[in-house]
């Protein structure tokens, strides 16, 4: 299901992306989207994950090198039946993280500086148990490959003004301007309709692989104020990427309620303290160390 879910999802972004080139070029247009898009899959499938860590300029967490991190991810992806992920750290202030990956066996778990630093062992564990629902659950994949095709159809409209003169194009200039609005408006409602599906089943997955769902509702609560008070710069730069962190990282050109990337946290929240008092206790999350903070 997870691979007929991706595949369908590979061939909406394709025709999209045929789409937009039939509007700014004709039929030669949409032809050599058509082969860019191929290329494309094939790249997504075997490169995403890593173009999405070197877009927000990720760097590997060695073992040991934060204090109780990989014991904690470890525990955690024992309890959810996974290998352990490798960890990757983003140099930014504000609290908030990600899973990428084609596959449970080449997954990685992306977390900020802002996050080890502000939220406690336990809350970490939880923002790691929901990272790693969404790698259990094959979320990563699509997410990482929705990323990718969003940001070249973006990338693809930026372009449209160049191929206004072509007298093969259907619409003329108007073709092209519709290109450059529709087109990222597309990519942007299939982020959103991806995400806010998936964000409330990996809540409620990785309450279930933590135990304790109230820590994972203690810091969505932290990672969401962080969120409205701290710019993520990369974040804001690869905005294609938004749909992937467990709390939409942008702020600084946040748009309306109607096309964001993922539900309202307080909704989130309140579904997790639901679920408090029905799960089971869970192991300790590791503690910080005496070497100093997570980061």
């Amino acid at each position: 299901m997870p691979m007929l879910r991706t595949a369908l999802l590979m061939a909406a972004m394709t025709a999209l992306f045929m789409g937009a080139g039939w509007l700014m070029a004709g039929m030669q247009g949409a032809w050599i989207a058509l082969a860019v898009a191929a290329a494309m899959n094939v790249w997504t499938w075997w490169n995403s994950d890593k173009a999405v860590l070197r877009m927000h300029s990720a760097r590997p967490i060695a073992p040991g090198q934060v204090g109780g991190l990989h014991e904690a991810t470890r525990r955690m992806a024992d309890r959810a039946g996974l290998p352990m992920p490798a960890l990757y750290l983003m140099d930014t202030p504000q609290p908030n993280a990600f899973a990428t990956g084609r596959d449970p066996e080449n997954a990685a778990v992306a977390v900020t500086r802002g996050l080890l630093e502000r939220l406690s062992a336990e809350e970490v564990a939880a923002v790691v148990a929901h990272e790693l629902a969404h790698i259990k659950n094959r979320d990563t994949l699509i997410m990482t490959v929705t990323a990718t095709f969003a940001g070249a159809i973006s990338f693809l409209a930026n372009f449209g003004l160049m191929f206004g003169g072509r007298r093969d194009a259907p619409m003329g200039i108007v073709g092209v301007l519709a290109m450059m609005v529709l087109a990222p408006l597309s990519a942007v409602l299939v982020q959103t309709a991806i995400s806010r599906t998936r964000e409330y089943e990996a809540d409620r997955v990785g309450a279930e692989i933590c135990g304790r769902p109230d820590w994972l509702a203690s810091a969505l609560a932290k990672i969401a104020g962080g969120a409205r008070a701290i710019d993520n710069h990369s974040a804001e730069r690869s905005p294609a990427t938004a749909h992937m962190f467990i709390v939409n990282p942008l702020h600084a050109h946040a748009v309306d309620g109607l096309f964001s990337t993922h539900p309202p946290v307080e909704r989130r929240i309140a579904a997790l303290r639901e679920l408090t008092g029905t799960a089971s206790a869970a192991p300790a999350a590791g503690r910080r160390t005496a070497e100093g903070p997570w980061a």
